[in-house]
C-alpha cells in the first residue's frame, strides 16, 4: 500500500510540474505575442510615417505646379471678363433699341392655323 501512495505521490508530483511547465509555456507565449504584436504596430507606424512624409513630398510638387497654373487661370478669368463688360457696354443701346422696337411695333396678324367658320 505504501508503494501505491508513493507512486500516486510522484503521479501528482509529475502532473503537477507538468500543469507548472504547461502555465510557464502559456505565459512565454503571451509574452511572445505581445511583443510581436508592439514589432508589428512600430513597423506600421515607421511604415506609415515614411508613406506620409513620400505624399507629402509628392503633394508639395504637384500643388507647387498647381499654384502657377491657377495663377494663369485667374489672369486669363479677368481678361474674359474685361472682354464681355467691354461688348456689354458697346452693344447695351443696340440691344435695348432692339427690344423696345420689337415690343412696342405691333403687327396683329392672323395666325397660319386659324380657321374661319364658315
Amino acid at each position: 500500500m505504501a508503494s501505491q501512495s508513493q507512486g500516486i505521490q510522484q503521479l501528482l508530483q509529475a502532473e503537477k510540474r507538468a500543469a507548472e511547465k504547461v502555465g510557464e509555456a502559456r505565459k512565454r507565449k503571451t509574452r511572445r505575442l505581445k511583443q510581436a504584436k508592439e514589432e508589428a504596430h512600430a513597423e506600421i507606424e515607421q511604415h506609415r510615417m515614411q508613406r506620409e512624409k513620400e505624399f507629402k513630398t509628392r503633394e508639395a510638387a504637384a500643388l507647387g505646379s498647381h499654384g502657377n497654373s491657377a495663377v494663369e487661370v485667374d489672369k486669363e478669368t479677368g481678361d474674359k471678363m474685361g472682354q464681355i463688360q467691354d461688348s456689354y457696354r458697346q452693344n447695351r443701346g443696340a440691344v435695348l433699341g432692339n427690344l423696345l422696337k420689337m415690343v412696342c411695333d405691333i403687327k396683329p396678324e392672323i395666325h397660319a392655323n386659324y380657321r374661319t367658320a364658315g
